[in-house]
C-alpha cells in the first residue's frame, strides 16, 4: 500500500492489478488534500493509511480503478463499503453526491499519468 501525492503511471496501476485482483486496482481518495492511496487488499485498509497520515474520515471515499478501461467512463467505479454513510446522505456503497464524484475524477486525472503509447 501507499499514498499517491504525486503522478503514478498507469502501468504501474496495471502491474498492480496484475499482482492482486487482476483488472482493477483499489484506490481510496482524499478529496481535501487531493491524494490517494492504492494497492491494498481492501479500501478500509487504504482508508485506515489515511487516517493515520491525517485524514479526516469525512473526506475519505473508495474507488476502484480500472487501468486497461484509462480513457473510458469505466475507468473509475465509485463502489466501496467504506462509502455507507448515512451522516454524509450517501446510503449506498456508490458515491451518491455528483459534486463529490465529479471531484474525485479530477483528482484521480491529475495523479494517473499516461505512460502508455499505443
Amino acid at each position: 500500500m501507499r499514498i499517491i501525492k504525486n503522478q503514478i503511471k498507469l502501468s504501474e496501476l496495471e502491474e498492480m492489478a496484475q499482482k492482486m485482483f487482476g483488472d482493477l486496482v483499489k484506490a481510496v481518495v482524499d478529496v481535501e488534500k487531493k491524494i490517494m492511496a492504492v494497492d491494498g487488499e481492501l479500501h478500509a485498509d487504504e482508508e485506515g493509511l489515511l487516517l493515520q497520515n491525517g485524514s479526516k474520515q469525512t473526506n475519505l471515499w473508495g474507488i476502484n480503478i480500472y487501468p486497461e478501461l484509462y480513457g473510458s467512463k469505466d475507468f473509475i467505479e465509485f463502489d466501496s463499503m467504506i462509502n455507507l454513510r448515512p451522516s454524509q446522505a450517501n446510503r449506498s456503497r456508490g458515491i451518491e453526491n455528483p459534486k463529490t464524484q465529479k471531484i474525485i475524477l479530477e483528482i484521480t486525472n491529475n495523479l494517473i499519468a499516461n505512460d502508455n503509447t499505443a
